[in-house]
């Protein structure tokens, strides 16, 4: 696995985990560390966005070449 996979990986970990969060406690912890609606805040949800987008590559890829 590469680099970039991992920190995709860990990425879209830290999102579900934090929607898990607003789901069960209604607690957003992204917010709650950077700000509600700060620079900040758009620019990690942005982040997690794109690491979802990457990790759809995953699934395509052949195990036997990486």
């Amino acid at each position: 696995m590469r680099v970039i996979d991992r920190i995709a990986l860990i990425l879209v970990i830290i999102g579900a985990l934090n929607w898990g969060s607003i789901g069960i406690f209604d607690y957003d912890f992204v917010q709650a560390i950077f700000g509600d609606g700060s620079a900040l805040s758009r620019v990690i949800f942005t982040l997690v966005g794109l690491a979802g987008l990457w990790c759809i590559s995953l699934l395509f890829r052949n195990s036997d070449h990486d």
